[in-house]
């Protein structure tokens, strides 16, 4: 069975992205991993090409930036990673830039994919999410942050990434049939210094924003403010050992009360009846889980 990893990379020194353990995260898990670089204001390409690994395959891109709009751009350019996988991959492992998989998973994903490699009615598997903010030790937990989102996909040619690259679809918009794993990504997205933190929002939002707008919602801030969040819990877990090195060189502090949450009446309700049931009253599915 080969499987074959993808992500893309852009500005990823300058804004401090993890994108070297989310590429490690996946790679015993692959026979190759395509990491498509765009052409970038600092030196990704000269870091990615750092890895020590002769399973990693750089293609060279350049981003249209008039697919700004909606974030576009992003599924642009994952498509061309995706296009440039080995024809003989039975699975596609997706790694955000700042994400990663847990070793604890390793054994469990592998056999995931043995079991549906032959499965005609499964396209890809379903992963948990673990959103990090502020630090390392709080996970978001209020229904803003997407619970699940599809991971490893079937190499099909039918297959491609979805508007903002969160996830996919297949021709005609149609859905994914995707089996559920017990295992999650970490998503690290949230987990900065808090001025470098700003510079990562103002570089994403430029893939969905006018520069106009992210000069006016800019203008006056220096650093993040990761206190405006509505809500928080503790993260009781282990991180994925890729991290370690990382989290050992937090540099700044974030402390946030657990029981204050920022939330109207109405999304306190459902916000508890999700916590008490497990059930989140109107997810936002792009999939379809098969029994």
């Amino acid at each position: 069975m080969f499987v074959s990893g993808f992500t893309i990379a852009r500005n990823v020194v300058k804004a401090d992205y993890p994108i070297k353990e989310a590429i490690m995260s996946i790679l015993s898990l692959c026979d190759e991993i395509i990491v498509a670089v765009g052409k970038s204001e600092d030196s990704t390409l000269e870091y990615i090409k750092s890895i020590d690994s002769d399973k990693i395959k750089i293609i060279e891109t350049i981003w249209d930036d008039s697919l700004r709009e909606g974030g576009r751009v992003l599924a642009d350019e994952t498509n061309k990673a995706l296009k440039a996988i080995n024809p003989k991959a039975s699975w596609c492992i997706y790694i955000q830039a700042d994400e990663c998989l847990h070793e604890k998973d390793y054994a469990h994903l592998k056999q995931m994919m043995q079991v549906y490699k032959s499965d005609d009615k499964i396209d890809g598997l379903l992963f948990n999410y673990n959103h990090f903010y502020g630090t390392y030790d709080y996970l978001a937990d209020s229904r803003g942050w997407y619970k699940r989102e599809v991971r490893i996909i079937k190499n099909k040619p039918e297959i491609f990434s979805y508007k903002d690259a969160q996830g996919f679809r297949k021709l005609n918009n149609q859905k994914l049939s995707v089996a559920q794993t017990q295992a999650s990504v970490y998503h690290y997205g949230w987990v900065k210094h808090p001025k470098l933190q700003l510079e990562k929002l103002k570089q994403a939002r430029k893939l969905w924003h006018s520069d106009n707008f992210l000069e006016k919602e800019y203008k006056d801030e220096i650093e993040f403010d990761f206190s405006t969040i509505d809500s928080l819990k503790k993260f009781e877990g282990i991180h994925p050992q890729i991290m370690f090195d990382r989290i050992s060189k937090k540099n700044w502090t974030f402390d946030f009360d657990i029981k204050r949450k920022k939330m109207s009446f109405k999304k306190r309700i459902l916000y508890w009846i999700e916590k008490i049931s497990g059930w989140r009253i109107g997810e936002y599915r792009n999939f379809k889980t098969m029994k």
